[in-house]
């Protein structure tokens, strides 16, 4: 998994969140830009992902620019790495929770992909 934020405390902080509950899924969190800033970097996002050893790599992105850097990214990567990414539509923090404890259970891409999609529908709140 790659976690893509504005700010390199927001992914840090998903991955321990995710470490916490999964353990050994293999992340990479890619915050902010190269100079430290808030923003999104295109060479560190596909460094991070031509990093993985993994068979599978699911790409979470907070907001705006970090959509259109993976997206960017996913284009300039050689045919046999882009074909084995995929670009998660979730919610970022539930998503990535929700699909890193599924991988850690031995889960394809497309169930944990599945996962991380229906946190966008759980009520965070038991009454509602």
């Amino acid at each position: 998994m790659v976690l893509v934020s504005h700010s390199s405390r927001v992914a840090e902080g998903t991955a321990e969140l995710v470490w916490s509950m999964a353990g050994e899924v293999e992340m990479v969190a890619v915050g902010g830009d190269a100079d430290g800033s808030l923003g999104t970097d295109p060479d560190r996002i596909r460094s991070a992902i031509e990093g993985l050893e993994a068979d599978e790599v699911l790409v979470f992105m907070d907001i705006g620019s970090a959509v259109l850097s993976a997206e960017t990214v996913l284009e300039m990567l050689e045919p046999e790495v882009a074909e084995k990414v995929r670009l998660v539509d979730a919610p970022f923090v539930e998503g990535a929770f929700a699909a890193g404890v599924l991988a850690s259970t031995g889960a394809d891409a497309e169930e944990c992909i599945e996962a991380a999609r229906e946190a966008r529908t759980v009520s965070k709140l038991h009454d509602e």
